[in-house]
């Protein structure tokens, strides 16, 4: 089975791109997804959290409150070392939920699995992946869908945006990058070929 990472910047489209996997029978782990279910009332990764970042980026029932955490994270411009801390955390749980689905999907006899993970290379796990997806978007473009999507003020986006690996660093070290500027239907055009030979455990060779 083939390990395909895809990253990206937030607001990119690393979303709209698992939609189009899952379309071509290609199961994807959402590792932002996989953030809010190790963070859990009670859970391991939540407790961690909070004794390092404080009880008050809990809620009253002890679930997370990640806008506390990440007015906190986010809230001196380029703060690598909370960042790092934040991510020293989470990963590996977050890691460590990957290996099992992965384990899940090889058994099941999938030819090929995708983990959708913003940090993959500040985590790692690109050593684990077979072929790398990259996909950028103009940077005013992330941030409108950055403040869409999470419901955040403008000021709080752009720092999300900022704080990830740039266009260049992508080129450079994944297999592919794809341009999203558009919308769905160019992408799925876009990617089609590269998915196509990854539904058939064939690592594409443009």
């Amino acid at each position: 089975m083939l390990t395909v990472g895809l990253t990206g910047a937030t607001g990119a489209g690393k979303g709209a791109l698992c939609e189009i996997f899952e379309k071509y029978g290609i199961h994807c782990l959402d590792t932002d997804l996989v953030s809010r279910l190790v963070c859990k009332p009670g859970m391991p990764c939540t407790l961690e959290l909070a004794k390092e970042f404080g009880e008050d980026i809990l809620l009253k029932d002890g679930s997370l409150d990640r806008k506390a955490l990440a007015k906190k994270v986010f809230s001196i411009e380029k703060n690598d070392a909370l960042l790092e801390k934040l991510n020293a955390i989470t990963h590996k749980y977050i890691l460590a939920y990957a290996d099992k689905w992965l384990e899940d999907q090889r058994a099941s006899g999938a030819k090929a699995a995708v983990i959708d993970a913003p940090v993959l290379f500040e985590s790692g796990y690109d050593k684990k992946c077979d072929y790398i997806i990259g996909v950028t978007a103009d940077k005013e473009l992330r941030i409108r869908r950055i403040i869409q999507r999470d419901n955040i003020d403008t000021e709080l986006a752009k720092k999300r945006a900022g704080l990830q690996k740039d266009d260049e660093y992508l080129k450079k070290h994944c297999s592919v990058v794809f341009s999203n500027n558009g919308d769905r239907q160019a992408l799925e055009e876009l990617s089609l070929d590269c998915i196509k030979a990854l539904a058939e455990g064939i690592i594409p060779t443009s």
